[in-house]
């Protein structure tokens, strides 16, 4: 009803019914009509009844009261219906925002990356940790195929596993997207060892595992490495890799970042999208 009241007929393509209207807004028959339901049946939908309601009706009327993308997640919700995925809104400041926040987090590494594992940004610990370069696309394609990465990672078969189970995890939010059937059919033909796991079937959510790397300058590095998503823009994903205690790696990660090692530059959120 508060939806209705904040569209005026005008809005909505409707005369103003003049002073014959008594309340501001769309009556809720006049929704109906726009939304192509029945009167009666709207009404019922208002009032919380127990009826049959499908996604496409909810979208027709989430479109005629103009509502926002989490007031649209939250009428799935109200009826009994599994919310869409939100819709990623891009913002430039927001962007500009993540990456002051994978910069602050230097001398350990962090990055960026979209619903593909594209990578998107990185800071100069995550090069020098695990020799990104510009050349890098995504971090999927890169762990089975890049044999600088394949040669730091210790214990790359038992990670392995765990990583295409979580990407498994991470398409099946996107069951009917091209880009991730792409992605897995040019990998699986270049690499027997994907292709092999990505039979198996199995799905694991994304959060957090253990990495342990053998760098050529300092040696053996051991991280907790976190994936959080940002509800603000769920196409995108932090990657920030926290040193394990008692392992001497945060030392070594401050004399990487030491001046006389520094080099490199950083690359933008946005830059792969231009």
């Amino acid at each position: 009803m508060a939806r209705r009241a904040r569209i005026s007929p005008a809005q909505a393509g409707l005369p103003d019914g003049g002073a014959r209207r008594r309340t501001p807004g769309l009556r809720r028959e006049e929704v109906a009509v726009l939304a192509g339901v029945g009167a009666s049946w709207y009404q019922w939908l208002e009032q919380g009844r127990d009826i049959t309601v499908s996604p496409q009706v909810l979208d027709a009327v989430a479109r005629v009261l103009r509502l926002t993308g989490p007031e649209r997640r939250h009428l799935y919700v109200l009826a009994g219906l599994n919310p869409p995925l939100p819709e990623a809104v891009p913002d430039a400041d927001f962007c500009e925002g993540l990456y002051r926040l994978i910069e602050s987090w230097s001398p350990f590494p962090a990055h960026i990356m979209d619903a593909y594992w594209n990578i998107l940004a990185f800071n100069e610990p995550a090069r020098q940790t695990f020799a990104f370069t510009a050349r890098d696309t995504n971090c999927l394609v890169s762990f089975f195929t890049d044999p600088v990465y394949r040669g730091r990672a210790d214990r790359h078969a038992t990670l392995a596993a765990t990583i295409v189970a979580q990407y498994r995890a991470a398409a099946s939010e996107y069951p009917d997207d091209e880009g991730f059937h792409r992605i897995v059919s040019e990998l699986a033909a270049v690499s027997t060892e994907f292709a092999g796991l990505w039979a198996l079937g199995d799905v694991q959510p994304s959060g957090q595992l253990v990495k342990e790397l053998s760098h050529p300058l300092v040696g053996d590095l051991h991280f907790e490495s976190t994936q959080l998503r940002i509800p603000a823009r769920p196409d995108l994903t932090i990657v920030m890799h926290n040193p394990l205690p008692d392992t001497e790696t945060a030392a070594k990660l401050q004399w990487l970042a030491s001046p006389e090692q520094r080099r490199g530059s950083f690359r933008s959120v946005d830059e792969r999208a231009s």
